[in-house]
């Protein structure tokens, strides 16, 4: 077996001393970019791997950021996770991603696990408003942002969409088609996020002269999503338009339409939330609010590596607009007289898969 290349082998081979490969590759001190080039390059040639933990412990200072998530399998966060990535790799820095599983008992387990190993800074998503973890950071004296889900100040640099305005711009879309008979479709009201997209909704709604839409609590994975959908579908009829405030209850409206035989946008006008390449391919083609899923995670790498350069300045808030693509899954409402015959087909219809 071929022996690891060392330090040395490196400053052999870049023609340095061993202190200046130590310098360019744990970035300690500025060295001459013609010898950073070198050294780096003879480091890949010789498939040299830095000792991370013997240098964070001569150096006292961590090249790892955490990032905690409430699920590793909603695409959003690892949208999320994958932006952060893209900026602190730039920087030379490591990540470590781990998941909640939407529990804060293991929320709270994970981060105690990484607080011993005191990583540079943290961006988590807590997985409920109530964010108790909050103190142990603090405690630790690790740099931290919240991202996406807030619930009041946090008393930290906190990056999320304008969810008021974000659930606004689908509701405005409806209106003007015509759409009164609209459900909302959330994912859980515990969620702050969730309730301002509501509020957000509902002024709209109200400012129009409209009553506020219902709303129909689904639970935050797809299978619970498609379930009460369909079930609140055959009690109640279907109504005009759905509209959705996560990305599983999109993926969950689609399936109980296809299990129910109902046609988008013949039968009812449909809004998701978040958008992926998919929505734009599908037939029809789904309109979206569109979360600036890279810029949050740009931002909130903008503000940890504040903290973690050492400033000191009030918290920032930061709120992002977000836009809406209008598609193929929305549609004027037609005439009262001309829809009456189609909606009682379609009560039919829903009636014979019961």
């Amino acid at each position: 077996m071929r022996k690891a290349a060392t330090i040395k082998d490196v400053a052999r081979r870049a023609g340095v001393s061993p202190a200046t490969v130590s310098n360019v590759l744990g970035e300690r001190k500025p060295v001459n970019p013609e010898l950073v080039e070198r050294v780096r390059h003879a480091a890949r040639d010789l498939g040299y791997q830095a000792h991370r933990a013997a240098s964070y412990l001569r150096s006292g200072k961590s090249r790892v950021i955490a990032i905690v998530v409430p699920s590793l399998e909603n695409p959003f966060f690892t949208s999320l996770v994958a932006a952060v990535e893209q900026c602190v790799s730039s920087e030379h820095y490591d990540v470590i991603v781990t998941s909640s599983r939407e529990n804060e008992d293991i929320e709270r387990a994970r981060l105690e696990a990484l607080v011993p190993w005191r990583p540079a800074g943290v961006i988590i998503i807590p997985c409920s408003d109530a964010f108790a973890t909050r103190t142990l950071l603090a405690a630790a004296h690790i740099p931290f942002v919240v991202v996406d889900r807030l619930a009041g100040p946090v008393d930290a640099d906190s990056v999320a969409i304008d969810n008021v305005g974000a659930a606004a711009l689908a509701a405005d879309h409806l209106l003007s088609l015509g759409h009164r008979d609209v459900l909302i479709v959330a994912s859980s009201l515990t969620l702050a996020n969730v309730r301002e997209r509501c509020q957000g909704i509902a002024a709209r709604f109200k400012a129009a002269g409209c009553r506020s839409p219902r709303i129909l609590e689904v639970g935050v994975t797809f299978d619970s999503v498609a379930e009460r959908l369909e079930r609140r579908i055959r009690q109640d009829g279907c109504p005009g338009a759905v509209c959705v405030l996560t990305n599983y209850a999109t993926l969950g409206v689609l399936r109980a339409c296809a299990k129910l035989r109902i046609a988008i946008p013949g039968d009812l006008s449909f809004v998701g939330f978040d958008d992926y390449t998919w929505m734009d391919a599908a037939s029809p083609s789904i309109t979206a609010v569109r979360q600036p899923v890279v810029r949050m995670g740009t931002e909130a790498w903008a503000c940890l590596k504040e903290r973690i350069a050492g400033k000191d300045h009030p918290p920032a808030c930061l709120r992002l607009p977000c836009k809406l693509e209008v598609r193929q899954s929305t549609a004027a409402v037609v005439s009262r007289i001309a829809q009456s015959e189609p909606d009682k087909n379609l009560a039919r219809e829903v009636a014979k898969t019961s």
